[in-house]
């Protein structure tokens, strides 16, 4: 099962910068990334496994201002670990929506929502080309590729078109849009194996139409 498959490559531990929430996270990424190749060739990579600094600085900021998204529907885009989701539901979102198009990042995402007694709905599907209106879309570290980025960004202008309030964590990647409207600044501990440095200066961005 892909719950086994998460559990068995992962401990329980509080995430560095939200230390409130845990998550099931990877001790070894190369191990992980080995593993997760060895599972299958079409295995997207392990992305679920760890707290990335964009992720990181979303649910800080959404655990600091829960009006944000207290009593509204929450959409995670491409959940990963299902982290921010997780901090949405704590916040008092309801109902959260943690989508990704990996089955092990969604199998992540439920058993961290069970780590926390919180819940989160599951969404696996590739839905940037949707229209579904929720009342808050979030998104952690989505701009690491061109190819990323140019799906992303029309999806979440086209979100903030239709009244939802978009918000984006990112730690400078390359492919980070201009335009967008600089909500808070965070030093995020990260894993240095991944990351080749121990903090990243982190923004949350709003994304608008």
């Amino acid at each position: 099962m892909l719950s086994e498959f998460v559990l068995a490559h992962t401990v329980s531990a509080p995430v560095p910068f939200v230390p409130e929430l845990t998550l099931w996270q990877a001790e070894e990424p190369i191990a992980l990334w080995e593993a997760t190749e060895a599972a299958g060739e079409s295995q997207p990579p392990p992305f679920w496994a760890f707290a990335w600094a964009g992720g990181q600085a979303l649910a800080r900021h959404i655990l600091d201002e829960p009006d944000l998204v207290a009593g509204r529907s929450v959409l995670d885009l491409a959940t990963g670990s299902g982290l921010v989701a997780v901090a949405a539901a704590r916040a008092g979102a309801t109902p959260v929506v943690a989508n990704d198009i990996d089955p092990l990042s969604l199998a992540a995402a439920s058993a961290n929502a069970a780590a926390n007694t919180v819940r989160i709905e599951t969404l696996e599907a590739d839905i940037l080309d949707s229209s579904d209106k929720y009342g808050v879309v979030l998104a952690g570290d989505v701009f690491y590729s061109r190819e990323m980025a140019a799906r992303v960004l029309p999806f979440l202008r086209r979100s903030a078109g239709r009244g939802s309030l978009v918000l984006v964590g990112d730690p400078g990647r390359a492919y980070l849009p201009e335009g967008l409207i600089k909500r808070a600044v965070y030093e995020v501990p990260v894993n240095e194996a991944l990351e080749s440095v121990a903090i990243r200066r982190t923004t949350v961005w709003q994304v608008t139409s």
